[in-house]
């Protein structure tokens, strides 16, 4: 039973190299100065691409009005069939995504920005919790200084849109066609 499996197998792969042997080999030469010539025109530098956002991390990114209150977040971006981006879609209010109320807002409205968000008053630390580590030491008369984070050159740290959530919830539900 062995032997008649390995000569069964045995004579499958050598039918198989047969036919691999058989075809006549291609020009190479044409084929290398095609791929070249592709791959120059399909690839570009990584430089290139320097200022250039990550579509996956704008998707989720945190909405705040000009007053810095959290108005929601972008669940998606609309765009055009020549890929140029028409809309954002915030998802307002819901908790973890239930509820969410969708609102299609045009992309120039919204402003991207990179430095976090500035607090206009900073809040006590609850009792019992450890401050905030930094980067530098200090004495009691030095507090020690946090180091700023540095900013993401592939996306931004939050988006800002003109509304209140009031405003937003107001606005007519996006829905996507099915």
């Amino acid at each position: 039973m062995l032997k008649t499996s390995i000569a069964a197998g045995l004579a499958g792969s050598l039918l198989l190299a047969s036919a691999a042997f058989a075809q006549t080999p291609t020009a190479t030469t044409d084929k290398a100065d095609t791929a070249s010539k592709a791959d120059t025109a399909s690839t570009a530098s990584p430089s290139s691409f320097q200022g250039s956002w990550r579509a996956s991390k704008v998707a989720g990114l945190s909405v705040y009005n000009d007053k810095n209150e959290s108005i929601g977040s972008i669940n998606d971006l609309l765009m055009d069939k020549s890929g140029s981006v028409k809309a954002a879609v915030i998802s307002v209010g819901g908790f973890l995504g239930v509820g969410a109320h969708l609102v299609a807002v045009p992309y120039d409205k919204v402003k991207f920005v990179d430095e976090p968000v500035a607090m206009a008053t900073a809040a006590p630390a609850p009792a019992g919790t450890r401050p905030a580590s930094s980067t530098t030491t200090g004495s009691a008369a030095n507090p020690p200084v946090a180091a700023a984070p540095k900013a993401n050159p592939w996306y931004p740290d939050h988006a800002v849109f003109n509304a209140t959530k009031d405003e937003l919830q107001a606005m007519p539900e996006f829905k996507y066609s099915e």
